[in-house]
């Protein structure tokens, strides 16, 4: 997807660095260090080879110690020391510096033929359903999709319809008119209508209510939306993605999505697996993370030993790239040493620490007299607590387990946090 310089001396030193950075979607050149080469170009090279070097550039040293980064700043480019010990995460480390922003990190064979299959649907002008778990990385492939595509140049809108207040629904997509419901002092034009020229991320679709859904697929099928309190329809151009953490040919099953919309939005297909199954990704994801959480290593870059990525690696991810996210910001705060062991990295009791409300005390049936609809009620609660604590506290997990919708596991989870404030 981006083309990356790498000198024949860094070949030489680190040969399996080319690979990496292949699979981590790069078209590597492989250059001399004192070659001619374009404005914009970006090259690996030696820390020997400073000289032939830009801003843009990365230099690499291999050493005996402990590994360091130095960000590029005041014209001089990023510096990346490291000995055998840390050479697999360096390279995820080098790959990560060097990738484009709209390019997700990815260091997975599996990843890399999704990627390059994304790279050609993002080049037509299709309708894209994501689907995938929470945490996943639903919202980075369509930023990817909008990136690759002539679209490009104009707005990604995203918008999380279960976000959006149900009342308010119609309004935010499709527009309204002035003095068109109660409220509305002065017109807006919608989200549809904010992306036109551009795209539009409709994440968790499934969120949907049936009636908006109808208006929806006319939308997609007609080309226009008619705004609330309007009389005619307004023309727009977008690129619609849809994305959803459920099945939704089983929602359509259940009658809850309709049919129509489900084929008119499963165009071009995209299934992104869970991160457990996608292990290449973990360093490339655990390096992206750390240079975002610590200021390109600004402020001193703080590296993961080989016994921290195994264990990373061997991990189950319930709460995919989010979870591994939450579990590196609290190895960076709780390490005690210059790196981060596998001992910083607290998975068993992570769970815990995403679902503040189990450290609230059980949720107890009042002696007498017991009413019904409160058995009802605390055996809800309880069956949620239960949900959670199987799925370690993955809420979308638990959601499916319970037969519910998240937004409804939301209300509930905050009734019992009332109930425990109680």
């Amino acid at each position: 997807m981006s083309s990356l310089d790498v000198s024949r001396g860094v070949c030489a030193l680190v040969p399996g660095l080319q690979h990496w950075l292949e699979n981590a979607l790069f078209t590597v050149c492989i250059v001399d260090a004192a070659s001619p080469r374009t404005k914009d170009s970006r090259r690996i090279l030696l820390a020997t080879e400073i000289g032939h070097a830009t801003h843009r550039d990365i230099l690499i040293n291999l050493i005996d110690g402990a590994p360091s980064l130095i960000a590029a700043a005041n014209g001089l480019p990023a510096r990346v020391a490291f000995g055998l010990a840390d050479m697999g995460f360096a390279f995820a480390l080098i790959a990560e510096l060097a990738r484009p922003a709209a390019v997700p990190a990815v260091g997975d064979s599996g990843s890399v033929r999704l990627m390059t299959l994304a790279g050609r649907v993002a080049r037509s002008d299709a309708t894209v359903l994501i689907q995938g778990d929470t945490g996943t990385g639903k919202e980075g492939m369509a930023r990817f999709l909008h990136a690759q595509s002539g679209r490009s140049g104009h707005d990604f809108i995203a918008v999380n319809c279960a976000a959006l207040p149900e009342t308010m629904m119609e309004a935010m997509l499709f527009g309204h008119r002035k003095g068109s419901f109660t409220g509305a002092a002065s017109a807006s034009e919608g989200l549809f209508l904010a992306a036109d020229g551009g795209t539009l991320f409709l994440d968790e679709i499934a969120e949907l209510p049936l009636a908006l859904q109808a208006k929806l697929l006319r939308a997609l099928q007609e080309g226009e939306v008619l705004p609330v309190g309007a009389t005619h329809s307004v023309p727009v151009n977008v690129r619609i993605i849809a994305a959803c953490n459920r099945n939704l040919a089983q929602e359509c099953a259940a009658g809850r999505f309709r049919e129509d919309l489900y084929w008119r939005l499963n165009v071009m297909p995209l299934e992104l697996r869970p991160l457990a199954e996608r292990r290449g990704d973990i360093s490339a994801i655990t390096a992206a993370m750390l240079l975002r959480h610590q200021d390109d290593g600004k402020a001193g870059f703080v590296w993961p030993t080989a016994a921290a990525l195994d264990k990373l690696a061997a991990h189950s991810w319930p709460g995919n790239a989010r979870e591994l996210g939450n579990i590196l910001q609290r190895a960076l705060v709780l390490r005690d040493g210059d790196q981060i062991e596998a001992d910083d990295l607290h998975l068993a009791g992570a769970a815990q620490m995403v679902t503040p409300f189990r450290a609230t005390a059980p949720i107890q049936l009042p002696a007498e007299p017991i009413r019904l609809r409160d058995v009802a009620r605390h055996s809800k609660l309880e069956a949620i607590r239960c949900a959670l604590r199987e799925t370690d506290g993955h809420r979308a997990a638990a959601a499916r387990k319970l037969g519910i919708s998240e937004r409804t596991l939301r209300y509930r989870l905050a009734e019992m946090r009332e109930l425990a404030a109680a």
